[in-house]
């Protein structure tokens, strides 16, 4: 069964709009958005915060040596891509890493093992161990650092209008 609909009255503007939808370098514009959300996210990596403004919760390594979370070799971070094409862009990382940092580790357990016959040698109470292997929990905060801002949506918004010539 077919469906049909049925305009009235002057329509003119309505169809001029139709037709700029139909004419815009949707490539284009998906390639402007996709560059924009890749620098938004790079920038959140210099400001340690996520898409929702909150600040991430600070790393032992870079309260303990300095620097910034998530920046340790930079690895993920220059890592951060975007793709995009007419039907809409992506943005994102290949590092195996990323979605624990993302999303978080609540708490799973790990073996460490030696790598030389000297064993693991650590200090707990005052006193030096050595271990072969040694089983840890490891909790990891979210630090989300993939998403859209209030910012972002803004500079969709701006890219979307002024691509459709709107003001």
């Amino acid at each position: 069964m077919g469906y049909s609909i049925r305009l009235e009255g002057d329509v003119r503007r309505l169809m001029a709009r139709m037709k700029q939808f139909s004419e815009l370098d949707k490539r284009q514009v998906t390639a402007s958005m996709a560059e924009a959300m890749r620098t938004s996210t790079l920038d959140r990596f210099r400001n340690e915060k996520a898409p929702d403004g909150q600040r991430w919760k600070r790393s032992i390594r870079a309260s303990t040596e300095g620097g910034k979370t998530l920046t340790n070799t930079a690895r993920m971070k220059n890592s951060i891509h975007s793709q995009s094409d007419a039907s809409g862009f992506a943005v994102g990382t290949n590092t195996i890493y990323a979605s624990t940092h993302q999303l978080g580790e609540p708490g799973r357990k790990i073996t460490i093992r030696a790598k030389t016959s000297k064993g693991l040698v650590f200090r707990i109470d005052g006193k030096w161990i050595r271990k072969r292997q040694v089983t840890v929990k490891v909790k990891i905060p979210a630090r989300p650092f993939l998403g859209l801002s209030e910012d972002d949506m803004q500079e969709i918004k701006a890219t979307l209008e002024d691509a459709l010539g709107e003001e």
